[in-house]
């Protein structure tokens, strides 16, 4: 309009008609280069026929192709409108115009072609990025792998090795002892050793395993439930009086079923090592909404102090292990400990979708109450 005026005209139609067909070049690049031409050849607008055959370049590229949108636009550029204006004899100024016309046509594909370039090259470099990426993180697996392996060789080289001798002098004092207590008491000794060698042998092969591997190994190796808690108490040499009100495997999985073994097993460990001869009292109990809200309630009238754990589930399973305060005149024995099995205690009943609360009771003993939903195993 600034060239031809207010004036609306066949050249400013077709300029118009050229600047709206720009809004569809992403989708239809090579017709909206087409349509633009007339207002190359009739009207008065260069950017528009540029615009598009930049973004053919960039979108639709090929030789024969853009060779022949490059000629359709040198010639709209060069030859005038009308053609009979067209004078062939004005050599000098027909140079001119031609030079004009393909540096016209060259400089759009020229970019588009390096935009292409440019975008092809960063995807690219994103695919090698991503594979680097990957590369690092197999390495990092299969570090991984060979530290595990280095971890199971030095636990079967030290403890499988202690444990055996361990497992082979309770078995001579189970011989020769004439005492029937000490006889049990060995006994017991080599039961354990067996057991704890046995559970060893699997974990050692879940460290060496890899993917897999290691879900089989997971899958054979032992698996405690409720069935072995009384076996668990009896063999713990602790006074302790077992409350079990659910079935062993009657309603429950066998992963929360494993949860509560756990957590018993670690509590009494605890009470070896920070209460000796305190009474011990472990409770398992099948769990519902219901009940589990009228138990809050009983603890908070009975002993006012005490903390209502809500159940997170339909069913589930509670399991209580209190005990007394020590015994001054027990001894206290030196088993080391890395204060880790509370909190690893609670991870895995967290990651189950349940509860576990640990604390102190106002009679100097130690409470752990743990609640587990059945519908996470």
């Amino acid at each position: 309009m600034l060239v031809n005026g207010l004036e609306l005209d066949l050249e400013v139609g077709v300029s118009m008609l050229a600047a709206a067909a720009l809004v569809l070049r992403r989708r239809f690049p090579l017709l909206v280069f087409l349509v633009t031409l007339p207002g190359l050849y009739i009207g008065y607008i260069w950017f528009a026929p540029m615009i598009g055959l930049y973004t053919l370049a960039l979108q639709r590229p090929g030789r024969g192709r853009l060779g022949t949108c490059a000629a359709l636009l040198i010639a709209a550029h060069f030859f005038p409108y009308p053609i009979t204006d067209f004078e062939l004899t004005v050599y000098r100024e027909n140079t001119q115009v031609l030079i004009d016309a393909s540096v016209t046509s060259a400089a759009p594909i020229a970019l588009g072609l390096l935009m292409r370039t440019r975008r092809e090259l960063a995807s690219r470099i994103e695919d090698l990025t991503r594979s680097r990426r990957r590369e690092h993180r197999l390495l990092t697996d299969r570090v991984k792998t060979t530290e595990r392996a280095r971890l199971a060789r030095e636990m079967h080289d030290v403890v499988a090795h202690q444990v055996s001798l361990i497992s082979l002098q309770a078995g001579a004092m189970q011989v020769g002892a004439e005492d029937p207590a000490a006889r049990a008491g060995a006994r017991t000794i080599r039961e354990l050793s067996v057991r704890t060698l046995e559970e060893l042998r699997h974990m050692v092969g879940v460290l060496r395993a890899d993917g897999g591997e290691a879900d089989a190994a997971h899958r054979l190796a032992p698996q405690p439930d409720l069935e072995e808690l009384p076996r668990l108490i009896e063999m713990s040499a602790l006074d302790v009086t077992y409350e079990g009100g659910v079935a062993a495997g009657a309603s429950g999985t066998k992963t929360v079923e494993r949860a509560a073994f756990r957590t018993v097993q670690e509590a009494l460990t605890n009470i070896r090592k920070h209460a000796p001869g305190a009474q011990v009292r472990v409770r398992v109990d099948p769990v519902d909404g219901q009940r589990g809200e009228g138990a809050g309630r009983g603890e908070r009238t009975g002993r006012g102090t005490a903390r209502a754990v809500e159940s997170r589930a339909a069913h589930g399973l509670r399991v209580e292990i209190r005990n007394g305060p020590p015994d001054a005149t027990a001894a206290v024995p030196a088993l080391p400990g890395g204060g880790h099995g509370l909190v690893g205690l609670r991870e895995r009943a967290q990651s189950l979708g349940g509860t576990l609360e640990a604390r102190h009771t106002s009679d100097g003993g130690f409470v752990v109450r743990a609640e587990f939903p059945y519908g996470a195993g």
